[in-house]
């Protein structure tokens, strides 16, 4: 679909609204509508602004009369411009002074699940901005644990398995002093066991693989001393990740989970009760899991997975030579 399609199908799409015998308030619920179209299913970046700029018009047309509609035209244009790749932290900026805007209206006057979404996607705006300091950590994981009020994991447990994993990976993004380190590690481990008492593989096997590949992670880097026991914790997270994900059905989840098993186990002796013995088998066990990550990224043209993981095979490689001299 070239871009032209798409933008000629906009002003169609607004002349019509011009002429049409519609009210003001449908007009407008038609812009969101089909700006909802263009943000769930985006073929192209351009698609992404044309949906803001829809959402934009539809904004305008609200003036005084229709806060609601202003309030979700507001939201929807956030939620979009959030995803514009490579948008940087102008549109951020935006995305986050628009949430602002629109969450008092959206609470005095929408369902307590529509603030919760709204809560949810301003938590990750924030989350994306703090690596620029433009946004507090602690707001994020605020606006995360409210949106938790409402999505409960018997209710709503996809977005409940969703913000449990923000919450960890804002947790482990926290900047702390060294000696704190431990702390927010340990706070991420146990947003990820909290929302792993819930969510299970029979009902929620998507939620549940990404939670145990993410605890995998968060296990595998705790500062501690106790690696061993940590890595081989990990590597269970993994081991029940992949019970779910599987070259066939999901093949980059899969290339993903079993690439951060190689590292588990790259650092894990082959006995974990004689670490003196060193990890030959375990060294042989990573580098298949490497070499089958490594042909996946690169069928699927994941470059940069594709060379991080070339990386981890030539260090593999260094390893395991001086391991036979």
């Amino acid at each position: 679909m070239n871009p032209s399609i798409t933008d000629s199908a906009v002003k169609a799409a607004i002349a019509a609204i011009g002429s049409e015998s519609a009210t003001t308030a449908e007009k407008i619920q038609m812009l969101i509508e089909m700006a909802q179209g263009f943000q769930k299913k985006p073929k192209t970046a351009q698609d992404l602004r044309n949906a803001v700029s829809l959402y934009y018009r539809a904004y305008q047309m609200c003036g005084e009369e229709y806060p609601l509609l202003q309030a979700r035209a507001q939201v929807g244009m956030s939620g979009t411009l959030q995803i514009i790749p490579d948008g940087g932290t102008d549109l951020l900026l935006q995305a986050k002074a628009g949430y602002e805007e629109a969450l008092p209206i959206l609470q005095q006057l929408a369902s307590p699940e529509e603030v919760a979404e709204a809560k949810m996607n301003f938590g990750l705006a924030l989350q994306s901005l703090v690596p620029f300091n433009l946004a507090r950590i602690t707001d994020s994981i605020q606006a995360y644990h409210e949106a938790l009020r409402v999505f409960t994991w018997e209710n709503y447990p996809q977005e409940y398995a969703i913000l449990y994993n923000n919450i960890a990976i804002a947790y482990l993004s926290m900047p702390m002093a060294s000696e704190r380190e431990y702390l927010r590690q340990g706070l991420a481990v146990q947003s990820f066991e909290v929302a792993l008492k819930h969510i299970n593989l029979i009902e929620h096997p998507r939620e549940y693989a990404m939670l145990q590949n993410n605890l995998g992670n968060a296990l595998q880097y705790l500062v501690s001393s106790h690696p061993i026991e940590n890595n081989l914790r990990a590597i269970a997270a993994y081991d029940e990740a992949l019970k779910v994900r599987n070259s066939k059905d999901t093949p980059l989840e899969y290339a993903n989970t079993i690439s951060n098993k190689a590292n588990a186990l790259f650092n894990l002796p082959d006995d974990p009760e004689k670490p003196e013995a060193g990890n030959p088998q375990n060294l042989l066990k990573a580098r298949d899991y490497y070499q089958e990550a490594w042909e996946i990224f690169h069928q699927y043209q994941q470059t940069e997975q594709a060379k991080t993981v070339a990386q981890a095979l030539q260090e593999l490689a260094v390893e395991i030579g001086n391991k036979n001299h």
